[in-house]
C-alpha cells in the first residue's frame, strides 16, 4: 500500500474519532448506571489507579523521545504504543468512574482554587485536542513518512505530556475531597 494511501485510509478515522471520543466521554460523563437500574457500586477505586497510569503515560513517554534520539526506532514504536495503549485504559477507566459516581467538588480556598481550576480546564482543553494529534502523528509514522511525523511529534509530545502530568496534578489536588 502506498505511503498516501496509508494516510488516506486513516484520516477519516482521525476525524471521526476526534469528534466521537469527547462527544462520547461528555455524554457518558453524564450518564449514571444507576439511572437505568443498574445497582453498581461506585468505582471508587479507579480515580488513583488512573490517575497512577497517567503518570506512566509521562514517564513512557519521556522514555520514548529518548529511545528516538538515541536512534533505538523499535523502542521508541514500543513506548508509544504503549503510552497510547494507557491513555485508552485511562479513558475507559475514567468513563466507568463518572458513570458510577458523582463528581468530586475541589474544596480548596484562596489562590490554590484558581491554580486548581486553571490547570483542570487547560487539561480538559488540551486533553481534546491531543486526540487528533496523537492519532496524526501516529498515521504518519504508520506511513514511513518520518519527516512529516517528525515535525507533528514536536507539537504532539508537550502536549500530550503536559495532558498526562497534569491529569496527575488533578488528581493530587481534588484527591482529599474525595468522600
Amino acid at each position: 500500500m502506498e505511503n498516501n494511501t496509508v494516510e488516506q485510509k486513516y484520516n477519516k478515522w482521525i476525524v471521526l474519532l476526534s469528534i466521537a471520543i469527547p462527544v462520547v466521554v461528555a455524554v457518558l460523563f453524564k450518564v449514571k448506571l444507576k439511572d437505568f437500574g443498574f445497582n453498581i457500586e461506585p468505582l471508587t477505586f479507579l480515580p488513583p489507579i488512573y490517575a497512577t497510569i497517567n503518570g506512566i503515560t509521562a514517564i513512557l513517554l519521556i522514555s520514548a523521545v529518548i529511545a528516538i534520539k538515541n536512534g533505538n526506532r523499535k523502542r521508541h514504536e514500543l513506548l508509544m504504543k504503549m503510552a497510547i495503549g494507557c491513555s485508552v485504559a485511562f479513558l475507559a477507566m475514567y468513563v466507568a468512574y463518572h458513570m458510577t459516581a458523582d463528581s468530586v467538588k475541589y474544596g480548596g480556598e484562596g489562590i490554590l482554587k484558581y491554580v486548581y481550576f486553571f490547570i483542570l480546564i487547560t487539561h480538559i482543553f488540551l486533553s481534546i485536542a491531543i486526540i487528533p494529534l496523537v492519532l496524526v502523528t501516529y498515521v504518519r509514522a504508520l506511513a514511513s513518512k518520518f519527516d512529516k511525523h517528525r515535525k507533528i511529534a514536536k507539537i504532539t509530545f508537550p502536549i500530550w505530556l503536559y495532558v498526562a502530568v497534569t491529569g496527575v496534578i488533578v488528581y493530587l489536588m481534588i484527591s482529599p475531597y474525595y468522600v
